[in-house]
């Protein structure tokens, strides 16, 4: 195998400690051929579609890829702001602000953010932190809850990119935090937040996205983890059972998936004479396509349609202070043991020793 060549090494250098923030990505533009571009990648993970190569290559540049192109396009461009895609700006303030809160803590660390599809993606970012000398490096996925289709992919993309590198560095992956403190009390925060500004709801949604049937049946722990949040938030709201229902969202195909489906479940409520629902997606941390979108606007067409009266979708996490002193927490426990806290002496301590060190190195040949 051959390995890439490593970035020119400075004996003496302090090594850095690097978050590397995932989420799952976007495409670079509202237009079909940004979006098939962004859907040939996405849907030609194997951990995303578990069919056959074969008869999955063909279906996919025969039919879907012609035909959802224009058509999701379409969609993103009725979401798309003069910043950007939704997701992408918000991925971007989340790692912005995770820096500050962390550095406010004392932490010396630097903060990334990448896209397990699209751009910036996993292996140019992991490129740009091994340059600037991070050689231990904490990645933290944008999704709470754990599934193999988009945690344990990122996994994939991040050590098939360590395959071809000589100099790997430590690496730490947080696998879940769907049922952490921190992420709870933001979720409570939120609905909070907008019950104070719009009252309550006959109806609490929260509706997450949903996967094939079979991965919970194979063992895949997403929808137990997706149901724990759930009463989790609804202990801390003090809702009964019969205040909120939970759902899954944007299926696709024709094999079942987790049920109850979210558009069904809004026109049965509606059709029941629920009157009002609040529908808020907790599996998603920031705001993109299948939220604003699929739930604010067709699932609200769905359920006004049915008959009912009032349709109020609460925004996702985003770039809420709670949120992101909850993330700031949630770094901080992955982190520890690492060296990241550094007080002026002692960033003064390792530069001289860095200095040291670096003569050392070239008393004994080192050109660096």
């Amino acid at each position: 195998m051959a390995y890439d060549k490593e970035p020119d090494f400075t004996h003496g250098t302090r090594l850095r400690t690097a978050v590397l923030l995932v989420n799952l990505g976007t495409p670079d533009a509202p237009t079909a051929s940004a979006v098939r571009r962004y859907l040939k990648q996405f849907l030609s993970d194997p951990r995303v579609v578990e069919i056959p190569k074969a008869v999955w290559w063909f279906i996919l540049h025969g039919a879907i890829l012609p035909l959802r192109s224009g058509k999701s396009a379409h969609k993103y461009a009725s979401i798309w702001t003069q910043e950007g895609s939704p997701l992408k700006v918000y991925t971007a303030k989340q790692a912005a602000l995770l820096r500050g809160y962390l550095g406010e803590r004392g932490h010396d660390v630097s903060v990334a953010y990448a896209m397990r599809y699209g751009n910036p993606s996993i292996p140019d970012v992991l490129d740009q932190l091994k340059a600037q000398g991070c050689d231990r490096i904490l990645v933290l996925p944008a999704y709470p809850q754990y599934s193999g289709t988009t945690t344990a992919s990122i996994c994939d993309a991040v050590f098939g990119h360590y395959r071809k590198v000589r100099n790997v560095p430590e690496l730490r992956v947080v696998k879940h935090y769907h049922d952490h403190e921190g992420y709870i009390r933001a979720l409570k925060r939120s609905v909070l937040t907008h019950w104070e500004q719009n009252g309550r709801p006959d109806k609490l949604v929260m509706s997450f996205h949903g996967v094939p049937k079979r991965t919970l049946l194979l063992g895949d722990p997403y929808h137990c983890e997706c149901h724990k949040t759930a009463r989790l938030l609804a202990a801390e709201l003090r809702l009964r059972p019969e205040d909120y229902v939970v759902t899954f969202q944007s299926r696709f195909g024709r094999a079942e998936w987790l049920q109850p489906y979210t558009a069904p479940t809004l026109v049965k409520l509606a059709k029941e004479g629920v009157q009002r629902v609040d529908v808020m997606c907790p599996g998603f941390t920031s705001d993109c396509l299948e939220t604003l979108e699929e739930i604010a606007m067709e699932a609200k067409t769905d359920f006004l349609t049915a008959s009912g009266k009032a349709f109020h979708y609460i925004p996702c996490l985003n770039d809420a202070p709670e949120w992101i002193a909850g993330l700031a927490d949630l770094a901080e426990q992955h982190l520890a043991g690492w060296p990241t806290m550094l007080t002026p002496a002692m960033k003064e301590d390792a530069r001289q020793a860095a200095e040291v060190s670096r003569a050392q190195a070239k008393a004994l040949g080192a050109e660096r």
